[in-house]
């Protein structure tokens, strides 16, 4: 797969409804790896591109994509939204300190978060 992680030239005007806001940035090559393996391991095949890169601190360890049953921290955690684009299907990944990467395949509401 090749990789775009230098993220979209024109993103999208506002983020998605209940999304995080955050600052436009540039996808780390670890962390673009890591999406790039991930996909792969989901069989996912085709070219990915960026279609929305922000710098976002999340209000908890979910990441703004909560699991039921699974507990997080209740503290702050900056990272990194990065939503990407395969075949026409887009897929929301969300990073905290770590390089790993999370899918977050079905999104829950943001209460809010700040820009960094």
């Amino acid at each position: 797969m090749q990789t775009s992680p230098a993220g979209p030239s024109e993103g999208p005007s506002s983020p998605p409804p209940g999304g995080p806001t955050g600052s436009a940035v540039g996808v780390p090559p670890t962390r673009w790896r890591a999406i790039v393996d991930d996909l792969a391991g989901r069989g996912v095949t085709g070219e990915p591109t960026a279609v929305s890169v922000r710098s976002v601190t999340w209000n908890d360890g979910a990441l703004g994509c909560p699991e039921p049953g699974v507990a997080y921290t209740q503290a702050m955690v900056d990272g990194l939204q990065v939503i990407v684009e395969v075949a026409g299907r887009r897929y929301d990944y969300r990073f905290g300190r770590s390089d790993t990467p999370r899918l977050c395949e079905h999104p829950g509401p943001v209460s809010s978060s700040s820009d960094r």
